[in-house]
C-alpha cells in the first residue's frame, strides 16, 4: 500500500449521474407492472383456452344462391288476387290471408279489416291491364315486378310499377311479403324555378 494513500482517510464523495440513482426505481416499476400483467393475463381470463372456438359446428355459408325454380301458378294467383283485394282494398279479410308477415306487421284480422294496412293502395277499378315480370323465382321465395296500366279514360290515374316478394309459408302456401312501388325521383328540368331563365 501506498504511503500517499490513508484507506482510514475520510474522501470526497463521488458523485453519481442521476439516471443512476433513478435506474433502481425504474426496474422496480417495470418488474411490478410485468408482475400485474402476468397475473391478469393468467387469472382473469375465465376462458377455457383462447383456441377453443365458438362452436363446434361447420359454419353455414349463407352466400350459396338456391337454384331457380319456374314460378309456380299458385304464386301468380295469389299475386293478382292480394292486388283485387289488399291492394284494391275490397274483401280485406282474403286480403288478410295472403299477406305475408312482413305487410301484416303483427296486426290483427281486426286490425287488418280497418283498411289502415301496410299496403299500397291503387285503384284496381281503373285497370286496364297488369302484366307481371319475375325478377328471380326460388323454391320458396320470388320476386315480381307488377305494371298497373289503367284505361286511357281513367282521369288522373297514372301507371305505377310495383314489386312484390311473394314467400311460401310453413303450410306450402304463398304469400305476398312485400309491395312496395318502383319509381324514379323527380328531377327538375334546369329551366323550372328560375326567376333568371
Amino acid at each position: 500500500m501506498s504511503v500517499d494513500v490513508d484507506i482510514f482517510q475520510q474522501r470526497d464523495r463521488v458523485k453519481k449521474p442521476v439516471w443512476r440513482k433513478a435506474l433502481p426505481w425504474v426496474i422496480g416499476v417495470i418488474a411490478v407492472a410485468a408482475v400485474i400483467v402476468f397475473v391478469g393475463v393468467k387469472w382473469a381470463n375465465t376462458g377455457e383456452s383462447a383456441e377453443t372456438p365458438l362452436t363446434t359446428l361447420p359454419a353455414d355459408d349463407r352466400s350459396v344462391v338456391p337454384p331457380t325454380a319456374k314460378l309456380e301458378p299458385a304464386a301468380r294467383h295469389v299475386a293478382r288476387e292480394f292486388i283485387k283485394t289488399a291492394v284494391a282494398r275490397k274483401n280485406l279479410r282474403a286480403g288478410y290471408a295472403l299477406a305475408g308477415p312482413m305487410i301484416r306487421q303483427g296486426q290483427t284480422l281486426k286490425e287488418w279489416m280497418t283498411g289502415n294496412i301496410a299496403v299500397i293502395p291503387y285503384p284496381v277499378d281503373a285497370l286496364d291491364f297488369a302484366p307481371m315480370k319475375i325478377d328471380y323465382s326460388y323454391p320458396r321465395e320470388a320476386q315480381i315486378e307488377v305494371a298497373l296500366l289503367p284505361r286511357e279514360d281513367a282521369k288522373g290515374v297514372k301507371p305505377q310499377l310495383f314489386i312484390a316478394t311473394l314467400i311460401k309459408n310453413k303450410q306450402g302456401k304463398w304469400q305476398v311479403d312485400a309491395w312496395v312501388p318502383r319509381s324514379s325521383p323527380m328531377v327538375p328540368s334546369a329551366s323550372e324555378g328560375n326567376a333568371g331563365g
